[in-house]
Protein backbone atom coordinates (compact mmCIF):
# COMPACT_ATOMS: atom_id res chain seq x y z
CA UNK A 1 0.00 0.00 0.00
CA UNK A 2 1.20 3.72 -0.56
CA UNK A 3 0.51 5.65 1.74
CA UNK A 4 -0.57 9.42 0.71
CA UNK A 5 0.95 12.54 2.16
CA UNK A 6 -0.72 14.39 4.61
CA UNK A 7 -2.51 17.49 2.79
CA UNK A 8 -0.51 20.53 3.21
CA UNK A 9 -3.10 22.58 5.50
CA UNK A 10 -3.94 25.62 2.85
CA UNK A 11 -2.94 29.08 4.61
CA UNK A 12 -6.55 30.78 5.29
CA UNK A 13 -7.50 33.31 3.11
CA UNK A 14 -7.14 37.28 4.09
CA UNK A 15 -10.59 37.87 5.36
CA UNK A 16 -11.93 41.39 4.07
CA UNK A 17 -11.19 43.97 6.24
CA UNK A 18 -13.89 44.52 8.24
CA UNK A 19 -16.53 47.21 7.50
CA UNK A 20 -16.39 49.95 9.88
CA UNK A 21 -19.73 50.46 11.45
CA UNK A 22 -22.26 53.19 11.33
CA UNK A 23 -21.83 54.00 14.80
CA UNK A 24 -18.77 53.58 17.11
CA UNK A 25 -18.11 54.26 20.45
CA UNK A 26 -21.53 55.91 20.63
CA UNK A 27 -21.31 58.21 17.69
CA UNK A 28 -21.98 58.11 13.96
CA UNK A 29 -18.96 57.61 11.78
CA UNK A 30 -19.21 59.20 8.94
CA UNK A 31 -17.25 61.86 8.55
CA UNK A 32 -18.50 63.21 5.15
CA UNK A 33 -22.10 64.06 7.70
CA UNK A 34 -19.91 65.68 10.13
CA UNK A 35 -18.32 67.89 7.86
CA UNK A 36 -21.48 69.37 6.28
CA UNK A 37 -23.20 69.73 9.89
CA UNK A 38 -20.05 71.14 10.72
CA UNK A 39 -19.83 73.42 7.76
CA UNK A 40 -23.07 74.86 8.63
CA UNK A 41 -23.04 75.38 11.98
CA UNK A 42 -20.32 77.26 11.37
CA UNK A 43 -21.82 79.28 8.88
CA UNK A 44 -24.85 80.16 10.98
CA UNK A 45 -22.44 80.88 13.99
CA UNK A 46 -20.37 83.58 11.98
CA UNK A 47 -23.84 84.76 11.30
CA UNK A 48 -24.94 85.65 14.41
CA UNK A 49 -21.67 86.95 15.77
CA UNK A 50 -21.61 89.22 12.79
CA UNK A 51 -25.14 90.35 13.37
CA UNK A 52 -24.56 91.21 17.02
CA UNK A 53 -21.37 93.00 16.50
CA UNK A 54 -21.99 94.76 13.46
CA UNK A 55 -18.47 94.48 12.31
CA UNK A 56 -19.51 95.11 8.82
CA UNK A 57 -21.41 97.99 9.31
CA UNK A 58 -20.04 101.55 9.64
CA UNK A 59 -20.44 101.51 13.21
CA UNK A 60 -19.60 98.14 15.13
CA UNK A 61 -20.60 97.23 18.37
CA UNK A 62 -17.36 96.33 19.95
CA UNK A 63 -18.56 96.61 23.27
CA UNK A 64 -20.96 93.37 22.32
CA UNK A 65 -17.60 91.42 23.47
CA UNK A 66 -17.94 92.43 26.85
CA UNK A 67 -20.86 89.59 27.12
CA UNK A 68 -20.34 86.05 28.29
CA UNK A 69 -23.13 85.16 25.01
CA UNK A 70 -20.40 86.59 22.90
CA UNK A 71 -17.52 85.57 24.16
CA UNK A 72 -19.08 81.62 24.37
CA UNK A 73 -19.88 82.25 20.69
CA UNK A 74 -16.76 83.00 19.85
CA UNK A 75 -15.18 80.69 21.78
CA UNK A 76 -17.97 78.24 19.64
CA UNK A 77 -17.01 79.90 16.50
CA UNK A 78 -13.15 78.88 17.23
CA UNK A 79 -13.95 75.14 17.99
CA UNK A 80 -15.93 74.70 15.22
CA UNK A 81 -13.57 75.46 13.03
CA UNK A 82 -10.65 72.93 14.13
CA UNK A 83 -13.31 70.29 14.16
CA UNK A 84 -13.76 71.28 10.50
CA UNK A 85 -10.32 71.27 9.99
CA UNK A 86 -9.65 67.94 11.95
CA UNK A 87 -12.53 66.47 10.06
CA UNK A 88 -11.00 67.10 6.60
CA UNK A 89 -7.47 66.07 7.47
CA UNK A 90 -8.76 62.77 8.83
CA UNK A 91 -10.93 62.64 5.72
CA UNK A 92 -7.91 62.88 3.77
CA UNK A 93 -5.68 60.40 5.50
CA UNK A 94 -7.77 57.99 6.52
CA UNK A 95 -11.61 58.27 4.18
CA UNK A 96 -14.87 59.35 5.25
CA UNK A 97 -15.62 57.05 8.01
CA UNK A 98 -14.50 57.01 11.48
CA UNK A 99 -14.35 60.05 13.87
CA UNK A 100 -13.11 63.51 13.97
CA UNK A 101 -12.77 65.20 17.04
CA UNK A 102 -10.00 66.84 18.91
CA UNK A 103 -10.99 65.86 22.48
CA UNK A 104 -13.98 64.99 23.29
CA UNK A 105 -13.53 66.47 27.14
CA UNK A 106 -12.55 69.73 25.27
CA UNK A 107 -16.15 68.94 22.70
CA UNK A 108 -17.79 68.88 26.30
CA UNK A 109 -16.66 71.90 28.09
CA UNK A 110 -16.87 73.70 25.07
CA UNK A 111 -20.62 72.71 24.69
CA UNK A 112 -21.02 73.35 28.38
CA UNK A 113 -19.82 76.61 28.02
CA UNK A 114 -22.55 77.80 25.60
CA UNK A 115 -24.91 75.41 27.24
CA UNK A 116 -24.69 77.87 30.20
CA UNK A 117 -25.63 81.18 27.06
CA UNK A 118 -28.42 78.91 26.30
CA UNK A 119 -30.04 78.42 29.90
CA UNK A 120 -29.36 82.02 31.60
CA UNK A 121 -31.25 83.53 28.58
CA UNK A 122 -34.14 81.27 28.69
CA UNK A 123 -34.51 81.06 32.42
CA UNK A 124 -33.22 84.08 33.35
CA UNK A 125 -32.95 86.87 30.78
CA UNK A 126 -36.27 86.53 29.21
CA UNK A 127 -38.26 86.44 32.15
CA UNK A 128 -36.39 89.57 33.17
CA UNK A 129 -36.80 91.38 29.92
CA UNK A 130 -41.27 91.35 30.66
CA UNK A 131 -40.42 92.78 33.97
CA UNK A 132 -38.30 95.72 32.93
CA UNK A 133 -39.20 98.89 31.04
CA UNK A 134 -37.80 99.23 27.45
CA UNK A 135 -38.36 98.27 23.81
CA UNK A 136 -36.44 95.55 23.92
CA UNK A 137 -37.94 92.20 22.91
CA UNK A 138 -36.56 88.79 22.63
CA UNK A 139 -36.16 85.79 20.46
CA UNK A 140 -35.41 87.93 17.73
CA UNK A 141 -33.31 86.60 14.67
CA UNK A 142 -29.92 87.82 16.11
CA UNK A 143 -30.77 86.67 20.03
CA UNK A 144 -32.07 82.99 18.29
CA UNK A 145 -28.95 82.63 16.72
CA UNK A 146 -26.77 83.40 19.39
CA UNK A 147 -28.29 82.32 22.28
CA UNK A 148 -30.65 79.15 20.91
CA UNK A 149 -29.13 78.05 17.45
CA UNK A 150 -25.54 78.18 18.38
CA UNK A 151 -25.97 76.13 21.42
CA UNK A 152 -28.28 73.53 20.19
CA UNK A 153 -26.18 72.71 17.19
CA UNK A 154 -23.06 72.74 19.83
CA UNK A 155 -24.81 70.37 21.80
CA UNK A 156 -26.20 68.22 18.81
CA UNK A 157 -23.07 67.99 17.17
CA UNK A 158 -21.60 66.42 20.63
CA UNK A 159 -24.74 64.04 20.51
CA UNK A 160 -24.30 63.23 16.84
CA UNK A 161 -20.42 63.00 15.97
CA UNK A 162 -18.47 62.58 19.69
CA UNK A 163 -17.13 59.59 21.03
CA UNK A 164 -18.86 58.77 24.20
CA UNK A 165 -17.53 57.37 27.62
CA UNK A 166 -14.77 60.08 27.41
CA UNK A 167 -16.07 62.57 29.68
CA UNK A 168 -15.52 62.35 33.27
CA UNK A 169 -17.11 62.97 36.86
CA UNK A 170 -15.25 66.02 38.19
CA UNK A 171 -15.60 67.68 34.53
CA UNK A 172 -18.89 69.34 35.73
CA UNK A 173 -17.23 71.00 38.46
CA UNK A 174 -13.93 71.97 36.17
CA UNK A 175 -16.90 73.25 33.54
CA UNK A 176 -17.28 76.14 35.78
CA UNK A 177 -14.50 77.44 35.15
CA UNK A 178 -15.17 79.55 32.40
CA UNK A 179 -18.06 81.44 33.51
CA UNK A 180 -16.48 81.87 36.74
CA UNK A 181 -13.99 83.52 34.92
CA UNK A 182 -16.22 85.92 33.44
CA UNK A 183 -18.36 86.42 36.28
CA UNK A 184 -14.59 88.01 37.60
CA UNK A 185 -13.76 89.99 34.46
CA UNK A 186 -17.68 91.68 35.10
CA UNK A 187 -17.90 92.08 38.42
CA UNK A 188 -14.76 94.10 38.70
CA UNK A 189 -15.35 95.55 34.94
CA UNK A 190 -18.61 97.14 36.27
CA UNK A 191 -17.37 98.00 39.80
CA UNK A 192 -15.05 100.37 39.07
CA UNK A 193 -16.87 102.23 36.88
CA UNK A 194 -17.08 100.12 33.51
CA UNK A 195 -20.21 100.35 31.82
CA UNK A 196 -21.93 98.12 29.69
CA UNK A 197 -25.26 98.44 26.63
CA UNK A 198 -27.23 101.50 28.02
CA UNK A 199 -24.50 102.89 30.49
CA UNK A 200 -25.18 100.61 32.80
CA UNK A 201 -22.38 99.09 35.50
CA UNK A 202 -24.13 95.34 35.14
CA UNK A 203 -23.35 92.99 32.04
CA UNK A 204 -26.83 91.02 33.44
CA UNK A 205 -29.92 91.70 35.42
CA UNK A 206 -29.07 89.08 38.50
CA UNK A 207 -25.31 91.26 38.25
CA UNK A 208 -27.03 94.57 39.14
CA UNK A 209 -25.96 95.07 43.49
CA UNK A 210 -27.60 98.13 43.24
CA UNK A 211 -30.58 96.33 43.16
CA UNK A 212 -29.84 93.07 44.45
CA UNK A 213 -27.03 93.94 47.09
CA UNK A 214 -23.91 91.81 47.45
CA UNK A 215 -25.85 89.08 48.97
CA UNK A 216 -28.29 89.18 46.68
CA UNK A 217 -26.17 89.05 43.54
CA UNK A 218 -23.92 85.98 45.45
CA UNK A 219 -27.70 84.03 46.02
CA UNK A 220 -28.27 84.65 42.21
CA UNK A 221 -24.57 83.25 41.72
CA UNK A 222 -24.69 80.49 43.58
CA UNK A 223 -28.36 78.94 42.37
CA UNK A 224 -27.03 79.31 39.10
CA UNK A 225 -23.96 77.82 39.50
CA UNK A 226 -25.60 74.26 40.90
CA UNK A 227 -28.60 74.46 38.27
CA UNK A 228 -25.48 74.37 35.74
CA UNK A 229 -23.19 71.97 37.27
CA UNK A 230 -26.59 69.98 38.05
CA UNK A 231 -26.74 69.97 34.26
CA UNK A 232 -23.67 69.16 33.58
CA UNK A 233 -23.62 65.78 35.24
CA UNK A 234 -26.96 65.10 32.98
CA UNK A 235 -24.25 65.72 30.04
CA UNK A 236 -21.99 62.89 32.36
CA UNK A 237 -24.85 60.57 32.73
CA UNK A 238 -26.09 60.43 28.99
CA UNK A 239 -22.26 60.54 27.49
CA UNK A 240 -21.95 57.12 30.19
CA UNK A 241 -25.21 55.67 28.88
CA UNK A 242 -24.27 56.60 25.13
CA UNK A 243 -21.34 54.49 25.75
CA UNK A 244 -23.29 51.69 27.15
CA UNK A 245 -25.42 51.27 24.60
CA UNK A 246 -23.24 51.29 21.92
CA UNK A 247 -20.11 48.98 23.44
CA UNK A 248 -19.33 46.30 21.84
CA UNK A 249 -21.95 46.70 18.78
CA UNK A 250 -20.55 45.81 15.15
Amino acid sequence: MTSHPPHAAQPAAPSAPARLSLISDGALTSRLAALAFRVISLALILTGLIRITGVFTAEPTWGALRYYTVLSNLLCLVWVVLLIVRTLRDIAETGPRGLSTPSARWSGTVMMAITVTFLVYLIVLVPATFQQEGDYVPFSLTDNLIHIITPILLILDWLLFVPKGRLRWTDPLLWTLLPYAYLVYAISYGTSGGEFAGGVNYAYPFLDFARHGVGGVALWIVVLTIALVGVGYVYIVLDRLLARAFRGRP
